[in-house]
């Protein structure tokens, strides 16, 4: 199924701008990243159009079908995982499939769910973005001849972190155990690594790395919340 976009003609992709006339369709829940992936996609000519969940990429899926997913593993309603599989064996398939997290054995993952590739958060570097891409790309619809490797570094909108930090906090204040806590740290071990923030990556890995079941040590948990609202007061301030 396509949408009308589809139906027009599409411009060619040239060495500048490699991905022109690709759709991209983003699932990730976090603003921030998401920010990074639109800048990205903005300097290499994709257009891109954003998921937050399962049930809404589902949605996009039933209208159009992208030239590129790129699928956030840590989703609110379920693992990505689960649609990197179902959109993998859909017919016809998207071109290109590709996972993203900040975990270690997210690559693995991803591939043995059958993405064809693996965007390590933080994604900065727009030349590793496009190649990523491009090499798991049909080779008709790479531009021809020699294609300028840009060494440009994008940083997403401060604005974006500042949300993602509210959408966490307001979980945090309802929640302490459970799947839905599992879910808040996950979320902000990827906004985390993607913002270079080690103090609240740390406090996120003591929650995570805790025995598995076993409820997290309230400590904890104030913790990462305190990190949290700091994080608030200082985007408050600026």
């Amino acid at each position: 199924m396509t949408d009308k976009e589809s139906l027009l003609p599409q411009p060619a992709p040239t060495p500048g701008r490699p991905l022109l006339g690709m759709t991209a369709l983003v699932v990730e829940d976090s603003l921030y990243f998401c920010d990074a992936l639109r800048l990205l996609c903005l300097h290499s000519g994709a257009r891109i159009r954003r998921a937050d969940c399962l049930r809404s990429a589902r949605r996009h899926l039933q209208v159009y079908r992208p030239s590129v997913m790129i699928v956030d593993m840590g989703l609110p309603d379920g693992s990505g995982l689960d649609l990197i599989k179902e959109v993998g064996n859909g017919e016809p398939r998207v071109n290109v499939i590709l996972g993203t997290s900040a975990r270690e054995n997210g690559a693995e993952l991803a591939r043995a769910a059958g993405a064809d590739g693996f965007l390590s958060k933080p994604v900065e570097s727009l030349g590793v973005f496009q190649q990523t891409i491009l090499e798991n790309c049909a080779p008709e619809t790479r531009p021809a001849g020699p294609r300028i490797m840009r060494t440009d570094m994008i940083d997403p909108d401060p604005i974006a972190f500042r949300e993602d930090m509210s959408h966490a906090a307001s979980l945090l204040e309802d929640c302490h155990e459970g799947p839905v806590l599992d879910y808040v740290a996950r979320f902000l071990e990827g906004v985390a690594h993607t913002a270079r923030d080690r103090p609240l990556e740390q406090a996120v890995q003591a929650i995570l790395h805790g025995d598995p079941g076993a409820p997290a040590a309230p400590a904890k948990v104030a913790r990462l919340a305190g990190l949290v609202q700091e994080r608030l007061g200082e985007r408050m301030v600026i």
